[in-house]
């Protein structure tokens, strides 16, 4: 200021140009970002070789066991070693897809173990088993899958209309029935009144004939000569008791038509339940589908050190002699019991023979039924994964630690019947003829498979069915 002598500073200002070129290397830096390119965040894969703050990884390395993301993945595209390296989406639990044996990538799968094994495994411990890639296994399949789905399409686009047909079919025979019986009854009915109309005029004239003889009578007892008297009465036959009309003959009927109905009806079964396909009575027969019954066998890997197995592994005793199996983690290392190497799917059915012992649970369980200890969650009818028939000097069945008793006494030979997908077990004495013992209806959820448990000195058998 001339007058003041003051200095004032200048007033602060946009600088138009600066500001530009910032703006353009912010747009530069969200361009040059890509999806790979951002941070992890909650449940993304980090980059094992980002320092600092990780990236999002994009591949993993079954070789190198790493995640990596784009910027440390190029190595992998350059270099010819890695090139060969085996690289997958993004994975966090890379473990998994090693096999702890023998650390090489799982790709192979085993269908004799049913199993997921590396290229070491199949050359030694699953040398001669059925064996597949992977890559192969899942697109067969996929492929068994999508026609499963196209059958069950058809069948349920198929199943109203013939289920509506055999209903009409039915319905149309049970009316024809129902008016043949209708008939029936109505001549019956006819017959019997005819009979009764009869039996009505008959004892009319049984009744006037009484008062007939009754006034004879009344006048002979006035008469005064005995001589007369004496003639007279015998002269006179006497008279037969009527026969009483048999008004109970429509009740003899009905009694037999509803034992007719009951018979008939019975052959219907229950709505929401199917008879059995494989087992079918007769007279207090069973007859068998060759292709519904299971020929089982007996894991050695599940048996107790106390059960010794014999007759290729379908007779099974116990024994007070320690057997020498190698330590199993599929092994029962409390209870006496055992479990079948092939599972049980569909329909299917199999015998037992009890040969000796105090007891024995003949048993049906899923797969994953505990194996360690000597708790409930280990032993055949005590746990929601297992069933049991209970065989001592009672029967019994147990499911769930909850015990049904059975009335009938405990049979030597035993018959076991599975619907899988129907969800029906059923228990039957084997003899001479055949004899239902329980039957269960619930919902499997897994495989099943045929198991033992075994009191001191007994002895089961699987035996083919008589």
């Amino acid at each position: 200021c001339s007058t003041s002598r003051l200095n004032f500073k200048p007033v602060l200002r946009r600088n138009n140009m600066l500001a530009e070129v910032v703006e353009k290397l912010k747009k530069t830096e969200l361009q040059a970002a890509s999806p790979a390119h951002c941070y992890t965040g909650p449940g993304d894969v980090e980059c094992d070789f980002c320092t600092g703050r990780k990236l999002k990884a994009i591949k993993s390395c079954l070789m190198c066991q790493a995640s990596f993301c784009e910027t440390h993945l190029k190595r992998h595209y350059e270099v010819p070693g890695l090139k060969k390296h085996k690289l997958v989406n993004a994975y966090s639990h890379l473990q998994e897809k090693i096999c702890s044996q023998h650390d090489k990538a799982i790709e192979i799968y085993c269908h004799t173990d049913q199993s997921y094994i590396c290229y070491m495994c199949k050359m030694h411990e699953h040398r001669g088993h059925d064996t597949v890639a992977a890559v192969a296994e899942r697109s067969e399949k996929q492929v068994r899958k999508r026609n499963l789905l196209h059958s069950v399409h058809a069948l349920s686009q198929a199943s109203p209309p013939d289920s509506e047909r055999i209903f009409n079919e039915l319905n149309c025979s049970i009316e024809k029935k129902r008016c043949e019986v209708r008939d029936l009854i109505r001549d019956q009915e006819k017959a019997e009144l005819s009979r009764a109309e009869g039996l009505l005029d008959q004892l009319k004239k049984e009744i006037a004939d009484l008062k007939r003889r009754d006034t004879e009578l009344e006048q002979l007892s006035h008469t005064e000569d005995h001589i007369q008297f004496l003639q007279v009465t015998n002269s006179v036959s006497a008279t037969e008791e009527p026969t009483p009309p048999q008004v109970s003959i429509m009740t003899l009927h009905k009694k037999r038509l509803e034992e007719f109905w009951r018979v008939e009806f019975n052959k219907i079964p229950p709505q929401g339940k199917r008879s059995h396909p494989a087992v079918k009575h007769n007279d207090g027969n069973l007859y068998l589908l060759s292709d519904r019954v299971k020929k089982l066998t007996l894991d050695p890997n599940t048996a107790h050190h106390s059960l010794s197995l014999s007759e290729m592994n379908q007779l099974v005793t116990w024994s007070r002699e320690v057997q020498p199996y190698s330590d199993h983690p599929e092994r029962f290392d409390y209870w006496a019991q055992v479990l079948s190497k092939e599972s049980v799917c569909g329909c299917c059915y199999w015998e037992v023979e009890r040969i000796s012992g105090e007891w024995v649970f003949i048993s049906v369980s899923y797969k994953d039924i505990s194996r360690k200890g000597q708790g409930n969650d280990c032993g055949f009818g005590f746990n929601s994964q297992s069933w049991s028939l209970v065989c001592s000097s009672t029967l019994s069945f147990c499911h769930n630690n909850f015990q049904i008793k059975i009335r009938d006494p405990p049979p030597t030979r035993i018959g076991v019947y599975v619907d899988h997908s129907a969800g029906i077990l059923s228990f039957y004495r084997v003899s001479d003829t055949v004899t239902l013992l329980h039957t269960v209806h619930t919902t499997f959820t897994q495989p099943l498979y045929a198991g033992f448990w075994l009191a001191s000195g007994s002895t089961v058998r699987l035996c083919d069915p008589k």
